[in-house]
């Protein structure tokens, strides 16, 4: 899964509205591991001992604010010990942001991964949920939405019955139509002469970013670009009215999700 993203990203400022999360100190990725509960982190050879540390902060609030915003304990984040994060480990110095579902890794780049943690989070949630929530995922690989739209049995649960519902409410909020998000995004496929935007696991990803970015608290290095951006205006992201049904029912999972955990 790979996104675009403007470079030069780390050498600027971020405009964040939040919590002060870190008292105004400085982290390291290795807290960041041990606070969201990371399998793991691995920094790129290039990216020096400045970038570094301003790259972990911004990391650090970015995962604070999601957590804050979903409402789950922090360890929820790291997939319960099962996601890896890269930093700045990429060949080009414009490479970008995506999430390798053979290793588990959310991977940032040091210079092209500003706004785009929220996107690449939902894609490593919705392949690290697949097999937790269906009887029979296809193979390892395998993601929640698109095991959903093939119509696979769910592991009967509540939580499942919710996540359905939110799949329910991206793909088909009409019920007998797919409505104006998976239009538009055909659209735009064939524009580009390929298919990617009408692919589920990018319309969970850019609906899911979307709720993140429509909340009070603002990380542009978290999410950024699902109100203003062009693709924005390009209709990639849910209308305002078909956002507000799905942040209700991205809220819907999340907070008995993190209620669940909280109480283990």
């Amino acid at each position: 899964m790979t996104d675009n993203h403007s470079p030069g990203a780390l050498h600027r400022q971020h405009f964040r509205r939040g919590p002060d999360y870190r008292c105004g100190d400085d982290v390291s990725f290795a807290e960041i591991r041990d606070q969201f509960g990371l399998a793991g982190v691995r920094v790129g050879r290039w990216v020096n001992r400045g970038e570094q540390q301003l790259a972990a902060n911004l990391v650090f609030d970015a995962m604070a604010d999601l957590a804050y915003i979903l409402n789950v304990p922090p360890e929820v984040i790291g997939l319960r010990g099962k996601l890896h994060l890269a930093f700045g480990t990429g060949g080009s110095p414009h490479s970008q942001a995506h999430y390798e579902p053979a290793a588990r890794t959310l991977a940032l780049a040091k210079n092209a991964g500003a706004g785009a943690l929220a996107h690449e989070y939902w894609h490593a949630f919705d392949h690290h949920i697949a097999a937790k929530a269906f009887t029979t995922p296809a193979r390892a690989t395998a993601f929640a939405s698109n095991l959903w739209l093939l119509q696979q049995p769910m592991q009967p649960h509540p939580l499942n019955q919710r996540l359905s519902e939110l799949f329910n409410a991206v793909f088909a909020p009409d019920k007998q139509a797919h409505g104006e998000f998976v239009e538009n995004a055909l659209a735009l496929d064939e524009q580009l002469g390929r298919r990617y935007f009408s692919l589920p696991t990018e319309l969970m990803a850019r609906a899911f970013e979307a709720c993140i970015q429509d909340h009070q608290i603002k990380n542009h290095y978290l999410v950024s670009g699902t109100k203003q951006g062009k693709l924005a205006q390009a209709g990639a992201y849910p209308t305002a009215d078909h956002l507000h049904l799905i942040n209700t029912m991205v809220h819907r999972y999340f907070q008995p999700l993190g209620q669940a955990l909280s109480s283990q």
